[in-house]
């Protein structure tokens, strides 16, 4: 797999059959390891090991809402209160960020109402604030830390 922009983290990776597979610590499941999900565990270690977030505030590609339309989400992360905090859309290392990914999850924020996204190939991440009175995406440097949320 690709290295991506991301600390080290110890991953628990194994072949069956001859095809390799990846540890989701979240879902607590063996995936096999395509990109997207290289760079998904990757996310979702990083807002646990880096940011501190609990992974049983997380929930991973379930299935939503939009008007009317089936959505899968990539990574949800709640608050204290359960309320969606931080949603994150996740891509494979070979997909460009660019304005359908932006578009893509501010639609699924117009259901979810989360206060901060983010967005990864792995390569390259961008991470945003809502400013839910303007309607405005607002670029920040990084997450805030999980002790910054309570």
């Amino acid at each position: 797999m690709d290295q991506l922009n991301f600390p080290y983290y110890k991953l628990n990776l194994k072949n069956r059959e001859n095809k390799p597979y990846i540890f989701d610590r979240v879902r607590k499941k063996w995936l096999l390891c395509t990109p997207e999900e290289w760079v998904r565990v990757h996310c979702v270690n990083y807002l646990i090991e880096t940011k501190g977030y609990p992974a049983s505030w997380m929930r991973i590609e379930q299935e939503f809402r939009v008007f009317d339309t089936r959505k899968r989400f990539d990574i949800v992360v709640s608050d204290a209160t359960m309320k969606p905090h931080v949603l994150v859309e996740c891509k494979a290392p070979s997909v460009p960020i660019d304005q359908k990914t932006f578009d893509q999850i501010t639609r699924y924020n117009l259901a979810l109402q989360c206060q901060y996204l983010m967005v990864s190939n792995g390569l390259n991440h961008y991470f945003c604030e809502m400013n839910f009175e303007e309607n405005q995406l607002i670029f920040i440097e990084t997450l805030p830390d999980y002790s910054f949320t309570i």
